[in-house]
């Protein structure tokens, strides 16, 4: 914990050294305190607390559909060649399709809405998992399989007792992958079309010109990202407790 604190101070020093020194123009990078002055200001308007609960909600929701439709279609093609063949290809293809190019076919079909934010949040969070799991799934070891299958094991069953505990770490890196980039989607959806968000508050600072709170939404979607990193992690060790 006290390691992982070294960089981030350092930085903080720096970026600090940088202003005090004036090797950039205040304009262009606010002070480490005007900053946080600028949250002190947002959260006392209570402005900075809605922002950061509904981005917040919006990626829990999105990730938690994203993820679980990822994992259900990995099973599929990791562990039925039928299913491989027949998905792999389209799959493939809309896995290629940047994040921007979803926002404006959803907001036709879906609108300017919470739907629209939340689905494409889910798209993001649907790839990692389902490239990573069932490319996993295609690898565990047959002994293990037949094992399972000697003790009577079959279909949901073997799955779920063992095939799912063999890739656990497979598991754990997509539900990662998959949160980081459903920030990533969050941010790409609240930047074409919202009225409260982080992504929004990031428009409203450029074109306002708060450059202070521009830092201050970049900081804050680092920290928020990590904080719900935290949470697989605590997801991690229990998998492991039960299935290492």
């Amino acid at each position: 914990m006290l390691v992982g604190a070294i960089v981030p101070i350092a930085l903080l020093v720096a970026w600090q050294l940088i202003v005090m020194l004036h090797l950039i123009p205040a304009y262009r990078l606010p002070s480490p305190l005007s900053v946080l002055n600028a949250g002190v200001d947002l959260s006392n308007r209570g402005l900075l607390g809605i922002d950061v609960a509904i981005s917040t909600q919006r990626v829990l929701i999105g990730f938690t559909i994203g993820s679980t439709v990822g994992l259900i279609v990995a099973a599929v093609v990791g562990l039925s060649g039928f299913g491989s063949r027949l998905l792999s290809p389209t799959l493939g293809a809309i896995r290629a399709v940047p994040s921007l190019a979803w926002v404006p076919l959803l907001g036709l079909y879906l609108g300017i809405n919470e739907d629209s934010k939340v689905v494409l949040i889910a798209i993001g969070a649907f790839f990692p998992v389902y490239t990573t799991v069932s490319g996993a799934l295609r690898h565990v070891n047959p002994q293990l399989v037949e094992a399972g299958r000697a003790y009577g094991f079959g279909g949901l069953r073997l799955l779920r007792l063992v095939q799912l505990p063999a890739v656990v770490p497979s598991v754990i890196s997509g539900l990662r992958l998959a949160l980081a980039q459903s920030w990533l989607f969050l941010v790409a959806g609240e930047l074409l079309g919202a009225s409260l968000g982080l992504g929004y508050l990031l428009v409203d600072s450029q074109q306002t010109g708060r450059i202070d709170r521009l830092f201050l939404t970049i900081i804050l979607l680092g920290v928020l990202g990590k904080a719900t990193d935290a949470l697989i992690g605590l997801l991690e060790r229990y998998l492991l407790k039960r299935w290492g």
